[in-house]
């Protein structure tokens, strides 16, 4: 129904055909934090992270949820007049803290005007049975996806790269909030270090028995700052070129339910941030690229 002519489901036409308009998420930051970075599970958070490669300049912690909202309406106005809009709580772990005080902030996005849905990032360790039913519930009255940071499915790598919950708890939150209705998207890296084309082979056919609605795929990345940079500096591991990490994509999700949604396959971080890999492409250069692997897949 929203397949493109690439014979993959893409999001934003999925997402046209869920809500009845056209939609743009605007990304906030309220101020949580994850159980690896303020001692429950560990210190220092994933060894990948830099939430600094994702936040736009109106997400600051400062600002409450609607002044961000408001703002990144904005930010997009002039483009899309008519344009509505999903709440994206995706800084860190957004359903870790006091459940009371996550019901509110979640309620006051949904007040702005405008705002038809939410888009609410967390970690598979991070979702108590409350607000899972608390969103059961909210998944009556408007548009929600639950999305999991996965990032890997096995566990010698969740450990390596400090991430603090294991592929167990992976699935078992994924199928928990699954049985109760409601949308459920994946966010996962590829080419994280030790994690061969073999194993994430093996991964994908792990991932495609979860009940996802929605997928992210990202290459992996080195921040400047981080410490998977530092690790990447001391003992450096191949990353692919961008042709290498195509050919990678496509086996990937040639394994999965071909009525999965693809968001997308790419990150692109900040120039002065980015170590590498260095592609040097625009976010539509790479789809384009992608399109081209597939149909020579289909020749």
């Amino acid at each position: 129904m929203y397949r493109n002519r690439m014979n993959y489901n893409d999001y934003g036409t999925w997402l046209r055909e869920q809500l009845g308009c056209r939609a743009q998420k605007i990304s906030l930051n309220a101020g949580f934090t994850c159980p690896n970075r303020d001692g429950r599970v560990g210190y220092g958070g994933c060894t990948f992270c830099n939430n600094q490669t994702f936040n736009p300049d109106y997400c600051e912690t400062q600002k409450s949820v609607t002044q961000q909202l408001q703002e990144g309406k904005e930010f997009f106005a002039h483009k899309y007049p008519d344009m509505k809009y999903l709440a994206y709580f995706q800084a860190y772990s957004n359903t870790y803290g006091d459940v009371s005080h996550c019901i509110d902030l979640y309620e006051e996005a949904l007040q702005v005007p405008d705002v038809v849905g939410l888009v609410i990032g967390t970690r598979p360790d991070c979702m108590p049975e409350e607000l899972l039913n608390y969103f059961a519930e909210l998944n009556h009255r408007t548009f929600l996806i639950i999305e999991y940071g996965i990032e890997s499915l096995n566990d010698n790598t969740l450990l390596r790269i400090n991430r603090g919950h294991t592929v167990a708890d992976t699935e078992r939150a994924i199928r928990l909030t699954a049985e109760r209705g409601i949308r459920v998207g994946g966010h996962v890296i590829l080419g994280l270090p030790g994690e061969s084309h073999d194993e994430l082979m093996r991964q994908s056919g792990i991932l495609a028995k979860l009940p996802l609605t929605t997928l992210k795929l990202h290459q992996l990345q080195i921040i400047r700052g981080t410490r998977m940079h530092k690790e990447w500096q001391e003992h450096p591991w191949p990353l692919p070129s961008v042709d290498e990490y195509i050919d990678l994509v496509l086996d990937y999700i040639s394994n999965l339910p071909k009525s999965w949604v693809f968001e997308r396959f790419v990150s692109s971080s900040p120039e002065h941030l980015l170590v590498a890999p260095r592609w040097g492409l625009k976010n539509y250069e790479f789809a384009h690229l992608l399109n081209v692997h597939l149909c020579r897949r289909h020749e």
